[in-house]
C-alpha cells in the first residue's frame, strides 16, 4: 500500500472503489477549456483598462464605472447560470450543452466588444456597456458549466486535485498566449492601429476557443450526479451554500486574492508603457530596441512560465502543508514578494523580472489549490446537508472570483485618476507614484489578507477523508 493524499495507508481505489481514475486523456480534454477561458479572462484581467483608456478612448473614470457596473452583473449572473445547469437534463449532461452550444456566440461577441465604434462621446461608451456586458453574460453561460464540470467527474479528492492541476496548465497556457501576442498582434495585424489590430486579435482567440471547447464537451464525462430522491429547491439550495463554512472561507479568500491578481495584472502596461520607459537591451550580441509592448508580452509570458511550474508542484505542496496551508502561504508569499517593485529603478530590469517570476510561481500554486477547495466544499456541502448543487457552489465560487476582478479592476482605474493619468502623455510624478504603488503595496494588502482568510478554513485533508468515506458509503 502506498500513503495517500490524506495521511493513511491506503491506495485510492481502497478509499473511492466506486469512483474510476480519470484518464490523462479526458484530464487534457478537460483542461484545454481553461486555455479557451483564458484567452478572455486573462485579458480582462490584465488588458481591459489598457483598451479602453488607451485604445477605445474612454477617460478612465467613465470606464472605472462601467467596469463595475458591468463585472457586478457578470458576477451576479453566475449563480443564476449555475442553478439553470444544475436543473438541466439532457442525453449530454448538466454542463456540457452550455459549454459546447454557446462558444460560437462567446467568439462573435469578443470581436465586437474589442471593436472601436466610430461614434462620438455617449454613442462610444453605450457601446462599450452594450458588448461588454454580452461577452461577460455569454462567457459566464460557458464557463459557470464549465467549473462545474470538474465537480462532477469523479467523486475522488485526489483525482479532482489532478485535474484541476492540468486545468490550470492549461489556463497558464491560455494567459502565455495572452501575455505573449496579444500587444505585439494588435500593434501588427492593424499596421500600427491598435484599433483595427485588436478586432483581429480577439477574432483569432474566438476561432481557437470554439475549438478547445468542443473538444472538452467531447471528450470528458459527467459520473457524479445528486441524490436520487433530490428535488430542486433553489430557495433551499443557495440556504446551503451559505451555511456551508467552508465555501464561505474559500469565497471571501478568492475575493481578496483576484483584487490582488486584477490590480497587479491591469497595471502591467501602464509599467512598462509610462514607468520604464523604452530601452535598448543588450542580449549576447545583439541590441534590441525595446518598446512597451514586448516589454509587457516579455514580462507576462516569462511570469506566465513560472505559473506554469507552480502550478505542476501544487500537489506536492498540498501533500507537505495541507490545502489550506499550502493555499494561505502561497498567496501571502505572492504578495509579499510584490511589495518590492516600489523600490526598483526603470533600469533595474533584471530585477523586476526575477521579483515577478517568484511571484508568478507562488501565485500558480495557490490557484491551482483554490478550485481543489472548491470541489471539496461542494462535497462538504452534500455530506453535510444531504444535498448535492455542484452548479452552483461553482457558480457562486465564480461570483466570489468575478466580484474580486471587479473591485480589482475598478480600484485601478479610480486610484489612476486620483493620482492624475491621463492616457498617451507624459505622466506626472504623482501619476508615476500611482503606478508603482499599484505594482507593490496596493494590491499586496488584499492578497496579505486573502492569505490570512484561510488559516480558519476547516477543511484539513484528514476531515476531507472522513467526508469521502462517507459520502462513498452513501452512495452505495
Amino acid at each position: 500500500m502506498k500513503h495517500c493524499e490524506y495521511g493513511c495507508n491506503m491506495t485510492n481505489s481502497d478509499i473511492w472503489p466506486s469512483s474510476p481514475k480519470l484518464s490523462i486523456k479526458e484530464k487534457i480534454g478537460y483542461s484545454l477549456g481553461d486555455t479557451a477561458s483564458n484567452l478572455y479572462f486573462y485579458t480582462f484581467m490584465t488588458l481591459q483598462s489598457y483598451f479602453y483608456t488607451d485604445v477605445f478612448g474612454l477617460p478612465v473614470m467613465a470606464i472605472g464605472i462601467m467596469l463595475w457596473i458591468t463585472r457586478i452583473w457578470d458576477a451576479v449572473t453566475d449563480p443564476i447560470m449555475g442553478t439553470i445547469a444544475d436543473r438541466t437534463e439532457s442525453k449530454w449532461g448538466r454542463f456540457r450543452p452550455y459549454i459546447f452550444g454557446l462558444a460560437p456566440l462567446l467568439a462573435i461577441c469578443g470581436v465586437f466588444t474589442f471593436t472601436t465604434p466610430g461614434f462620438e462621446g455617449g454613442g462610444k461608451l453605450i457601446y462599450a456597456y452594450a458588448t461588454y456586458m454580452l461577452l461577460m453574460t455569454l462567457y459566464t453561460a460557458v464557463n459557470v458549466p464549465y467549473s462545474a464540470l470538474m465537480g462532477v467527474m469523479s467523486s475522488n479528492p485526489v483525482e479532482r486535485t489532478s485535474a484541476s492541476q492540468y486545468r490550470f496548465v492549461a489556463a497558464f497556457i491560455g494567459q502565455l498566449i495572452v501575455g505573449f501576442f496579444t500587444l505585439p498582434l494588435a500593434i501588427r495585424l492593424g499596421g500600427g492601429n491598435e484599433q483595427v489590430g485588436w478586432s483581429w486579435t480577439m477574432g483569432i482567440y474566438g476561432a481557437i476557443a470554439v475549438i478547445l471547447l468542443a473538444v472538452t464537451s467531447f471528450a470528458t464525462k459527467e459520473r457524479v450526479h445528486p441524490p436520487k430522491d433530490q428535488k430542486a429547491n433553489t430557495r433551499q439550495d443557495l440556504k446551503d451554500l451559505f451555511r456551508n463554512r467552508p465555501w464561505v472561507f474559500i469565497a471571501v479568500a478568492t475575493i481578496f486574492q483576484l483584487v490582488f491578481a486584477a490590480m497587479r495584472g491591469s497595471t502591467v502596461t501602464y509599467y512598462f508603457k509610462y514607468y520604464i520607459l523604452e530601452q535598448q537591451m543588450h542580449i549576447f550580441k545583439y541590441t534590441i530596441n525595446m518598446t512597451f509592448d514586448l516589454f509587457s508580452s516579455a514580462f507576462f509570458t516569462i511570469g506566465g512560465i513560472a505559473t506554469i511550474i507552480g502550478a505542476i508542484l501544487a500537489k506536492l505542496f498540498a501533500k507537505k502543508l495541507d490545502k489550506k496551508n499550502a493555499y494561505s502561504g502561497c498567496l501571502i508569499a505572492s504578495a509579499v514578494i510584490s511589495c518590492g517593485f516600489y523600490f526598483l529603478q526603470p533600469h533595474q530590469i533584471l530585477l523586476i523580472f526575477i521579483l515577478h517570476v517568484i511571484a508568478s510561481f507562488f501565485a500558480g500554486a495557490y490557484s491551482v489549490l483554490q478550485w481543489a477547495i472548491y470541489t471539496d466544499t461542494a462535497d462538504y456541502g452534500e455530506w453535510k446537508f444531504g444535498r448535492r448543487a455542484t452548479g452552483l457552489i461553482m457558480a457562486a465560487s465564480l461570483f466570489a472570483l468575478k466580484l474580486g476582478l471587479a473591485f480589482g479592476g475598478v480600484l485601478v482605474l479610480w486610484i489612476l485618476a486620483l493620482h492624475g493619468y491621463v492616457a498617451n502623455t507624459d505622466q506626472t510624478e504623482s501619476a508615476l507614484f500611482g503606478i508603482k504603488m499599484l505594482m507593490s503595496f496596493y494590491p499586496a494588502a488584499f492578497g496579505i489578507i486573502g492569505g490570512l482568510v484561510m488559516i480558519f478554513y476547516p477543511l484539513k485533508n484528514r476531515v476531507m477523508l472522513k467526508i469521502e468515506e462517507d459520502l462513498v458509503a452513501r452512495r452505495k
